[in-house]
């Protein structure tokens, strides 16, 4: 497939700017894939499609504040940095992104805070927008740490204009997030809230988790026609024996296993054995899914209105199949539901 085929217009108006106000009372679109039928619900109803012993798979990763704003040492330009990953403890090394990335050059320095709470010096360009950052600081490393993510903020996705707001601590962040590591929201799971986790549990649905910490690989653009050129990042993902075991369990008793969000079926699908089971990872993947894809762990899927031409629309496409996937969004974009981030959600059965 091609990367046209994914354009579509999407009316500014349905970015949305703000979560809903409860959790589970977002919209959700329900797409059966048999027959081909689209129902409009809330989010709390996803409990009626789900039975004893059916199993969900969460991300379980935790964002932390990686955006931060410093100025250059002599001119005092303000500095946009995105943390992306630590790379030496030790040494304090960090892989970052600058904005504006052409002011910025090997062996400048950056200040951020009051009274320069924090230094760091740029000691390589590694791509055209990407840094690798060496943070002077002399106390332990528990103070850095501290110091550095009481520096920054919320990771909203850019496409919000607003300020970030104290809410957004709370609700960009998913209410079972417990691993550290993620530079945004796997948006998927954000919609659950813990009296709906309670009334699904008493209904017998078991909760799996995996651990995917999304970078910026999952938003990149694709710039390439020819989808099988376009190289996705990679991110760090740890599947544990108790989920794969749950997992395989459903799979074999024919059960529903839901992947929540696009994050979660990249995982899954990058630790597949030949019996169509899943094993336990750690480790890396840069696996990108896109039309035709076949799929072997999920038979179901949670996930957001995305962006045209992104490789989440790419992959859900792939799951939901391409011309029924467009055209759910055609009826969304009609019903105005809310995209992205802090959007609306799909069932896909």
């Amino acid at each position: 497939m091609k990367l046209s085929a994914f354009k579509f217009n999407l009316p500014k108006e349905l970015l949305a700017e703000y979560p809903s106000k409860n959790r589970d009372e977002c919209r959700l679109m329900v797409v059966d894939r048999k027959s081909g039928k689209i129902f409009h619900k809330k989010f709390k109803d996803i409990i009626n499609y789900f039975d004893d012993n059916d199993v969900m798979i969460m991300n379980d990763t935790k964002v932390f504040p990686a955006r931060m704003y410093g100025n250059k040492e002599k001119t005092g330009a303000k500095i946009e940095v995105f943390l992306l990953r630590e790379l030496n403890q030790e040494s304090k090394l960090w892989d970052v992104l600058v904005d504006p990335a052409r002011k910025i050059r090997i062996g400048n320095k950056l200040y951020f805070g009051k009274d320069d709470a924090l230094v760091a010096e740029v000691i390589d360009n590694t791509t055209s927008r990407g840094r690798t950052l060496r943070f002077l600081y002399d106390g332990d490393y528990e103070e850095f740490r501290n110091t550095l993510y009481t520096l920054g903020e919320t990771p909203l996705p850019k496409y919000i204009k607003r300020k970030v707001e104290e809410s957004d601590k709370d609700r960009y962040q998913t209410i079972f997030a417990k691993n550290e590591g993620a530079v945004a929201a796997p948006t998927a799971g954000l919609h659950f809230s813990r009296e709906l986790m309670k009334r699904l549990e008493i209904k017998g649905v078991n909760f799996g988790y995996v651990t995917l910490h999304v970078g910026l690989g999952s938003f990149r653009m694709v710039e390439v026609e020819d989808l099988t050129k376009h190289k996705m990042d990679s991110e760090e993902v740890v599947i544990t024996e108790e989920t794969a075991r749950l997992v395989n369990k459903a799979k074999d008793e024919k059960r529903r296993v839901c992947a929540v969000g696009t994050t979660v079926m990249r995982s899954i699908e990058t630790s597949v054995a030949v019996s169509k089971h899943l094993n336990p990872y750690k480790g890396w993947t840069n696996k990108f899914i896109f039309p035709p894809y076949d799929f072997s762990v999920a038979n179901c899927m949670v996930t957001n209105f995305h962006m045209p031409e992104s490789t989440l629309l790419m992959m859900t496409c792939a799951f939901g199949g391409y011309d029924l996937i467009m055209k759910a969004y055609k009826e969304a974009i009609k019903e105005k539901y809310q995209f992205y981030s802090y959007g609306d959600a799909m069932l896909i059965l």
